[in-house]
């Protein structure tokens, strides 16, 4: 979750390490740090605070170097401060390391370390880490990339760690387990990272380092990698596909409100290539390839986590309705740990934004341990997922920044709706018309996602009725429970309102009590499914004075009038309704956390992704 950067080469390494740090501070943002080398002198700089304070912190010190390590911190063994803050020195001071993960057996690693005469002044695992490879360095007498691999064979855990040392001003050793690493290749020069970003201004040449891989960058010589079992392994070289005007804001205030008015394009990239609005056909290579396994399959299961969680739940719907296929979603983080039973005839789907969630690429690994057929969902093009699944699909929605997802999810929908359509065309248990009518109304979403964001001005004004609220329900029932429960996090993870997704009908089963003339409803009621029901619902709420808001189908007025406030979208499939709800729930959490001065690019105790427990 934290994010980690290097560099080595020609240039002056401090302003691609904060620009570096810059990029990648939705990874975590509670603390910040840099460390370089210049001449004979290891200078390592941290602040508290986000990469703004740490800029101010080094103004007037020595930042020279063409070599150096940085990190911004999501705090996982100790409060977020300056002490816990990466880099962190070694007791000599000879070594820096910067790390993201967790370290399981620090405490044991520890205990022994002070045995042998070592302290240490913070509350974190990394610094038993470091303290570990110097020890391991000076009683072996070995160079620094060997020290690493021996010292990483004593750690249990989830790592991604970059170690420089002053007396080899010339070396960066870098490793991964569990946690993302890639490298940029330039000119002379190596960069180093969690992700693409910081490198793609750089160079369009990467390496991404497999699991329990070692890799070193040593100035003017080939990258090499060797695993932690010492067996060489040869660097394959990527081209990143990403561009530089994808990571900037281009005008917009925030990146959340940018990805949320990008959706247009992106769910068009999501589906060129693959639905054909001409002939209403739809084409997944993942699908094509793995054709019987689909077919035959007894019982799909997906795992993931938060949004991808829920954008699991629409494709359970979807899937169940046309492809008649038992389909069950399990939190990843539950599904590794509780003994699940998984079949050789299952397939296993995992849903992540980053490929680098912790917890669902365990339960990746628990399936594949069991024989099932892995079909991988993700966003990043080169990820974890990608490289450990049997076949998949990307979303294709391109870099996303805010930490909230938005455009993520929507994609997600959109390959998970695909992936139903072509399965139950393919059985047979959807009909030709139904499969046409659906597909050719799934090209038409982009341009009605446009159409609705005209509104955004409209709800701007209306969410700033809401920002004295304490507690949101959010209700919708079929397709759009689901919907109902990703509107929910939207605004709990920016706007820090208490907010709760409900079923419509589970109202009269408790939460009703909560309804008074203070408690907004958000109730998403298409007239589509379940139409008269929700009407009901919604009777029943207005009957107790709630505040009633209201995601309807346009020309709608029944609802309408019972609503205090409604947003309309355009009339579609009832699958399809999810697409379309979700972008002016997205838009009233984003507006209600603009008013209420909310860091909506970096909500707080929050990371883009989760790649420890």
């Amino acid at each position: 979750m934290c994010g980690i950067v290097g560099y080595i080469g020609k240039q002056q390494a401090y302003p691609i390490l904060i620009k570096g740090l810059q990029r990648l501070e939705y990874r975590g943002y509670d603390s910040a740090g840099i460390a370089l080398i210049n001449n004979d002198k290891l200078n390592v700089y941290k602040a508290k605070g986000k990469v703004a304070e740490l800029i101010q912190f080094a103004e007037q010190k020595d930042i020279q170097g063409t070599i150096g390590i940085a990190h911004t911190r999501w705090a996982t063994h100790g409060e977020p401060n300056q002490v816990n803050a990466h880099p962190h020195y070694s007791q000599s001071e000879e070594l820096a390391i910067i790390h993201n993960g967790i370290i399981e057996n620090y405490a044991v690693l520890k205990e022994g370390l002070k045995e042998q005469g070592y302290t240490f002044s913070s509350e974190t695992d990394t610094e038993v880490l470091i303290q570990l490879i110097e020890y391991v360095k000076k009683t072996n007498k070995v160079d620094l990339s060997t020290a690493v691999q021996l010292a990483l064979n004593q750690v249990v855990g989830a790592y991604a760690i970059a170690v420089i040392e002053k007396s080899e001003p010339d070396v960066i050793v870098a490793a991964r387990k569990g946690s993302p690493l890639v490298v940029g290749i330039g000119e002379d020069e190596y960069f180093l990272a969690s992700d693409a970003t910081p490198i793609i201004e750089f160079t369009d040449k990467v390496v991404y380092i497999g699991e329990e891989e070692i890799v070193t960058l040593r100035r003017g010589m080939e990258i090499k990698i060797v695993t932690i079992s010492n067996i060489e392994k040869t660097p394959e070289i990527n081209k990143l596909e990403m561009t530089l005007s994808q990571l900037e804001k281009g005008g917009y205030p925030h990146f959340m409100i940018k990805e949320i008015f990008e959706q247009p394009k992106t769910l068009s990239d999501s589906m060129r290539g693959r639905v054909n609005v001409e002939e209403n056909n739809i084409t997944l290579s993942g699908f094509i390839d793995n054709k019987e396994k689909f077919l035959n399959a007894k019982r799909i299961i997906i795992t993931a986590c938060g949004t991808s969680w829920h954008a699991g739940l629409i494709g359970k719907y979807a899937i169940e309705e046309f492809a008649r296929i038992p389909v069950e979603v399990e939190y990843s983080s539950e599904f590794r740990y509780r003994k699940p039973v998984i079949h050789k005839d299952d397939i296993v789907i995992p849903i992540s934004q980053s490929g680098e969630t912790a917890d669902t690429l365990a339960a990746v690994e628990l399936a594949k341990s069991q024989g099932a057929f892995i079909f991988g969902i993700c966003n990043v093009v080169g990820a974890s997922i990608p490289r450990n699944t049997d076949s998949g699909c990307y979303t294709h929605a391109g870099p996303e920044i805010g930490v909230a997802s938005t455009k993520a999810f929507t994609a997600q929908v959109t390959v998970l709706t695909m992936l139903a359509l072509i399965i139950g065309k393919e059985k047979g248990t959807l009909s030709e018309e139904q499969y046409l009518k659906i597909t050719h109304q799934l090209g038409l979403i982009p341009e009605k996602i446009n159409h609705i964001l005209k509104q955004n001005d409209s709800i701007a004004q209306f969410a700033k009725t809401f920002t004295y609220a304490q507690n949101f329900i959010y209700l919708g029932r079929g397709y759009n429970f689901p919907v109902a429960l990703e509107g929910a996090l939207k605004l709990k993870e920016i706007s820090y309102i208490h907010a709760e997704g409900y079923p419509a009908a589970e109202m009269k089963h408790g939460p009703i009590a909560l309804i008074t003339q203070e408690m907004p409803v958000v109730v998403i009621a298409p007239n589509v499914g379940m139409y008269e029901k929700v009407v009901s619902n919604i009777q029943e709420i207005k009957a107790r004075k709630g505040k009633i808001i209201s995601i309807v189908t346009e020309g709608d007025i029944v609802v309408a009038n019972l609503s205090d406030y409604s947003i309309s979208i355009p009339e579609t499939e009832e699958c399809l309704v999810p697409l379309l709800a979700a972008i002016p729930l997205q838009l009233m959490a984003y507006h209600i956390a603009v008013v209420k001065g909310c860091d909506v690019d970096q909500p707080r105790n929050l990371a883009k992704s989760v790649t420890v427990e």
